[in-house]
């Protein structure tokens, strides 16, 4: 099957240029000018922009589903719901649990591959814990957070089929030292948060391989002007890429821009942080174990009345993003594709738009709304 996207605006070299795009089964076969349309579906994306399909390496879930009670069948409603908003590709994010519900979680996650796919792709899963701080814990079952346990870990990735692409953990919670250089031979992205650490215990994190930040400035030790902390850590190291929730809610708009003034554009990932309520109203969700209300779209514990995550989506975040930042889009596009798709180690396949990656990409229109989205060359939702 091939489709041919022409007249567009392509994004290419973090830059946009008049060019058509062609897709051969579901892979990108060719950009530029002249490409043959024999045998190819063709579409005129005159006056349209076309970028990567967004990337969201956290996301607890969507349209009434929490990935951490989800069967197989439930995660494809995810990423049915997930490709309508510009995702063409996810990390299903397991809240800290029990060993034996986390193992269900990883088995349903196998056994999504499986199905017929018409919306977003799997392509891995997160650990939000269970290695976490009980201090700064969040939404985070404090007695199911412990300390690290390799052999568990080596279990999970095994079950994973190596497949656990990304985990969050805290460097202050005892071992974690020897423990982080041990994920990553696990084949493992490792990002502090949900953490007090110091300043210098974040450094030495660092220095051992943790190459993010889990959604930066919450859920963690702020700066102060004597004590820099794990944030102050987090922003000076050019080793690390910083997640951020772009909600209006989790961060200032002077924030976003702050984060992005110091860390540069190629090391910040936008992520939505997504719960079971997005795309959904106001009312009583779950996010793991855990009791969630959403009132006016903020997610928060019914116990407590932390915020538990967000109802955001890529489409949104990227709206965000611009009218926060007041940017170019082509200095915004690297927030949701090249730069989480480098973290997680899949820019080989996806995260840009070149001649034999996958046919991932969105097509946007006025105001940056999204249009039309292709996954592997087949067009899975449009306007148009």
């Amino acid at each position: 099957m091939a489709v041919l996207l022409k007249g567009g605006e392509v994004y290419s070299g973090h830059e946009f240029v008049r060019a058509d795009l062609l897709m051969r089964d579901g892979i990108i076969a060719g950009i530029g000018t002249g490409l043959p349309e024999t045998d190819a579906c063709v579409a005129d994306v005159t006056g349209r922009r076309i970028v990567p399909g967004f990337l969201d390496i956290h996301t607890h879930g969507a349209v009434g589903v929490d990935v951490n009670g989800a069967k197989a069948e439930d995660l494809e409603k995810i990423c049915r719901f997930h490709v309508k908003q510009g995702t063409t590709g996810w990390l299903c994010s397991v809240l800290t649990d029990t060993r034996e519900q986390t193992l269900r979680c990883i088995g349903e996650y196998r056994r999504w591959k499986t199905l017929e796919h018409k919306g977003s792709c799997l392509l891995g899963i997160h650990l939000e814990g269970p290695f976490l701080s009980r201090e700064y814990k969040g939404a985070m079952p404090e007695r199911l957070l412990r300390k690290p346990d390799l052999e568990l870990v080596r279990e999970y990735q095994e079950a994973a089929g190596g497949e656990i692409r990304y985990i969050t953990v805290s460097p202050e919670v005892e071992g974690m030292e020897d423990f982080i250089p041990a994920l990553r031979r696990l084949g493992m992205t490792v990002a502090i948060g949900h953490s007090g650490a110091d300043y210098e215990t974040a450094r030495r994190a660092i220095d051992g391989g943790a190459a993010a930040c889990t959604h930066t400035c919450n859920a963690m030790r702020l700066l102060h002007q004597h004590e820099p902390a794990i944030m102050g850590a987090a922003l000076e190291d050019d080793r690390v890429c910083c997640e951020i929730i772009c909600d209006g809610r989790h961060l200032h708009p002077g924030t976003v821009r702050l984060i992005l003034k110091t860390k540069g554009t190629n090391r910040v990932a936008a992520v939505t942080d997504s719960i079971m309520a997005a795309g959904l109203p106001d009312g009583n969700y779950k996010l793991g174990v855990n009791d969630v209300v959403v009132e006016d779209g903020d997610a928060k514990l019914a116990d407590s009345g932390v915020r538990a995550g967000s109802t955001l989506t890529t489409g949104k975040a990227l709206e965000n993003l611009l009218a926060f930042t007041g940017r170019p889009l082509e200095e915004i596009v690297p927030l949701l594709t090249e730069n989480p798709a480098r973290l997680t180690g899949v820019f080989d396949q996806v995260g840009s738009l070149e001649e034999g990656k996958d046919g991932n990409l969105v097509v946007l229109g006025g105001s940056c709304r999204v249009e039309a989205v292709y996954v592997k060359g087949e067009c899975r939702y449009t306007v148009y």
